[in-house]
């Protein structure tokens, strides 16, 4: 996946999330939010990745999605 179409997905799912915060609580909302932050913090460190292995003169593509464990773990 290329760095737009990580963005578009970026893009969609920050979307959602407003239109999830903005539909009330029901608990279905709750659980789909919750997943769609995790999905979000997934792109961004995927982005984050490949510009690093962009800067750094590696290939991009060599980088890949972790596991929603490992970036709902990592220290701020």
């Amino acid at each position: 996946m290329d760095d737009a179409r990580i963005q578009d997905q970026i893009e969609g799912l920050v979307a959602e999330e407003h239109e999830l915060q903005n539909a009330g609580g029901d608990p279905d909302s709750h659980e789909r939010l919750q997943a769609v932050k995790v999905e979000l913090d997934r792109c961004w460190d995927l982005l984050r990745q490949r510009r690093a292995e962009e800067e750094f003169g590696l290939d991009p593509d060599q980088a890949q999605a972790r596991d929603a464990e490992t970036i709902e773990h990592y220290q701020q």
